[in-house]
C-alpha cells in the first residue's frame, strides 16, 4: 500500500519544546533538547504524514527538568506547570502550525495543512479542582489521564498501589458529563479497577502495550502495561489502544540492552487483536520522544517517515491493506467520530 496518513495518540510535544527541542528543525536528530537524538519535530511529522495527534500536558510531581516539575500535592504549582505547556500549544495554533482537534463525537481533520491536535492531560494535578474542568476543555483538552506514574491528588499511578481519591471520583463524573476521554495508560491496577467501576464515558489506553508479552517469569507485575483482562474490558467498552514504540515496553523482561525489532512490536499489536477478536480497536500511540531517544525505538524506526516499516511487519502477519490503513488512522478516526 502507499504511504498512509497517520494519527498518533501520544506525543509529549510541549514538554520537549520547553526542554530545548527545536520543533522546527528539518532533521529531528539535530534538533537538540532532551534525550538526543530526537525523533519528532513538525517537519518530521509532516514528512511522515502524521496529520493528527494527541499532544500531552505532561507534568511530574517533584520531577525534573523544571519544565515538567511541580511540588507534590501542591495544586497551584501543578497548575502553573500545566499552563506553561498549554501556552505552547496556543502559540502553535496562533502561528498556524497546529489546529485544535474537536471533542470526541466529531471527525478528525486529517487534510493537508496544520496538524490536528487535541490536548491530553497526562497527570491531572494541573486541574486544581474538578470544577475547573470546563476551563481546561475550553482551552483544547479532549482527554485526561488522572495520573502519570506517580501519585496525584486524583489517583495512584503505575508505580503505586493506591487507588482513586475522592477528588478523582469527582473528576471522573465531570469528565463523563463533558464526554472527555479517560486515558488509563499510567494508572495503578487498583485505580484502573475503580475507574472501570465508575466511568461511563469513552476510555482509551493512549500509549500502552501488553503485560503478558513484557513480564518475564518471576517478574513483579508491571502495572504500566495492559493485562488481558484490561484488553477485554476495553473492547467491551468499545475503547482504543495506542501501541507504544519504546523498546523496553516491547522486549520480554523490559530489557534496555538493545533496540526491539519491528516483529516484536507487531506481536503486541496482534496480541491485543487476538484478545479483542478484532483489529478495529488498535492504532499508534508512539510516545516518541517521551523521555527516550530515537535509538530506543524499534530498529529502523527512527522518525515518522519510517512508520510504514511498522505496517510492513503487520503485513507479514497477514494484515490486509484495509487493516493497515485502519491501524494508521482509520480506527482512530472512526472512534473519534462516535458519539459519546
Amino acid at each position: 500500500m502507499s504511504s498512509p496518513i497517520w494519527f498518533d495518540s501520544h506525543l509529549d510535544l510541549a514538554y520537549v519544546a520547553l526542554a530545548g527541542r527545536d520543533m522546527h528543525a528539518a532533521d529531528p536528530a539535530q534538533s537538540g533538547g532532551p534525550d538526543a537524538p530526537g525523533a519528532i519535530t513538525f517537519p518530521s511529522l509532516n514528512a511522515g504524514q502524521v496529520r493528527g495527534v494527541l499532544g500531552t500536558i505532561f507534568i511530574e510531581p517533584d520531577g525534573s527538568p523544571s519544565s515538567i516539575a511541580y511540588i507534590s500535592g501542591d495544586a497551584e504549582s501543578a497548575h502553573r506547570a500545566g499552563v506553561a505547556q498549554l501556552n505552547v500549544y496556543h502559540r502553535w495554533v496562533n502561528h498556524g502550525i497546529i489546529r485544535r482537534l474537536p471533542l470526541r463525537g466529531t471527525s478528525i481533520p486529517l487534510s493537508p495543512g496544520p496538524i490536528s491536535l487535541g490536548i491530553l492531560v497526562e497527570g491531572a494535578d494541573c486541574i486544581r479542582t474538578p470544577d475547573e474542568l470546563s476551563w481546561w476543555v475550553d482551552q483544547g483538552v479532549v482527554a485526561i489521564g488522572l495520573a502519570w506514574a506517580k501519585q496525584t491528588r486524583y489517583a495512584g499511578g503505575n508505580t503505586t498501589e493506591s487507588g482513586l481519591t475522592d477528588l478523582g471520583r469527582q473528576l471522573i463524573a465531570q469528565m463523563d458529563r463533558r464526554g472527555i476521554v479517560h486515558d488509563i495508560s499510567h494508572l495503578s491496577d487498583r485505580s484502573l479497577d475503580e475507574l472501570f467501576e465508575l466511568a461511563t464515558g469513552p476510555i482509551m489506553a493512549s500509549h500502552s502495550n501488553c503485560r503478558e508479552l513484557i513480564d518475564a517469569p518471576g517478574d513483579a507485575p508491571r502495572q504500566r502495561h495492559l493485562t488481558n483482562a484490561t484488553i477485554r474490558e476495553l473492547v467491551k467498552r468499545k475503547g482504543m489502544i495506542g501501541l507504544n514504540i519504546f523498546s523496553p515496553f516491547i522486549i520480554k523482561g523490559a530489557k534496555r540492552d538493545r533496540r526491539a525489532t519491528v516483529e516484536e512490536w507487531a506481536a503486541h499489536v496482534d496480541h491485543c487483536c487476538d484478545i479483542m477478536q478484532s483489529r478495529a480497536h488498535v492504532g499508534l500511540g508512539s510516545d516518541a520522544d517521551g523521555g527516550f531517544s530515537a535509538l530506543m525505538q524499534p530498529a529502523g524506526v527512527d522518525r515518522p517517515e519510517h512508520y510504514p516499516r511498522l505496517l510492513e511487519a503487520l503485513s507479514r502477519r497477514g494484515w490486509s491493506d484495509t487493516d493497515l490503513f485502519n491501524f494508521a488512522s482509520g480506527n482512530w478516526q472512526r472512534w473519534w467520530q462516535e458519539k459519546c
